[in-house]
């Protein structure tokens, strides 16, 4: 059954642009015109995958974002005609995955698109529960619980995290977790990660002053704090 895809830009010939090059790569369509409507769709169609454009009436892209990510697992794409690397950083705080900048080629939005959606399938190899203080981290599902509550996490929230438990102690460069966390040779921004990890400790953190788990190794990387 082929994977859905909900595109929202308020202009048409770009969704129609995008939507016929995405169909024939086996995708299912969806289009939204406003952010609102996206949400709307998103409820109704649960796509696997939602590009959003930044710039939209009645709702931007990044609110819908914001939105979308309270009530959603679904991989979430932005597009923006913003190049600034601290608006990029603002997308992905936000809840979004990736970003690609206008224009763009249909390639690039394809391997995007699925690069995203690898990292919602694949995970690294681990145990199908992993302790890790007051966290249990279950690989197959794709959930996290922390003091049994679950926390929702993106799927490059939750492969980052992942990967660093896993091997506890280990310290990983930005452009390793790039590789290994979120499967993207096409970002070459290695502070991109920097921003994934600071909504991940928001997440997991009871102090962000003083992480227990998340771990900056400065001029390095990071790494998992060893709990066990």
């Amino acid at each position: 059954m082929a994977e859905t895809l909900l595109l929202a830009d308020d202009e048409e010939k770009v969704l129609e642009f995008m939507s016929s090059f995405l169909r024939e790569e086996g995708f299912r369509i969806v289009t939204a015109r406003t952010g609102t409507e996206a949400l709307a769709l998103a409820d109704k169609e649960n796509p696997a995958l939602v590009v959003l454009d930044w710039m939209m009436p009645q709702m931007s892209g990044l609110d819908a974002c914001r939105e979308l990510r309270k009530r959603s697992r679904a991989g979430i794409i932005m597009v923006t005609a913003k190049s600034d690397e601290m608006d990029k950083i603002i997308g992905l705080e936000v809840g979004a995955d990736d970003y690609i900048v206008k224009p763009f080629s249909l390639r690039e939005l394809l391997a995007r698109i699925r690069s995203v959606l690898r990292r919602l399938q694949d995970s690294p190899a681990a145990e199908e529960h992993l302790v890790r203080g007051d966290l249990i981290i279950s690989s197959s599902q794709h959930r996290v619980w922390k003091r049994g509550v679950e926390i929702g996490m993106t799927p490059t929230e939750f492969k980052l995290l992942l990967t660093l438990a896993v091997k506890p102690g280990i310290v990983y460069s930005r452009l390793q977790l790039l590789k290994a966390a979120l499967d993207d040779d096409l970002i070459n921004v290695e502070r991109t990660v920097d921003a994934h990890i600071s909504r991940l400790r928001k997440k997991i953190e009871d102090d962000l002053s003083n992480p227990r788990y998340i771990e900056t190794v400065y001029g390095f990387g990071y790494r998992f704090g060893g709990q066990s």
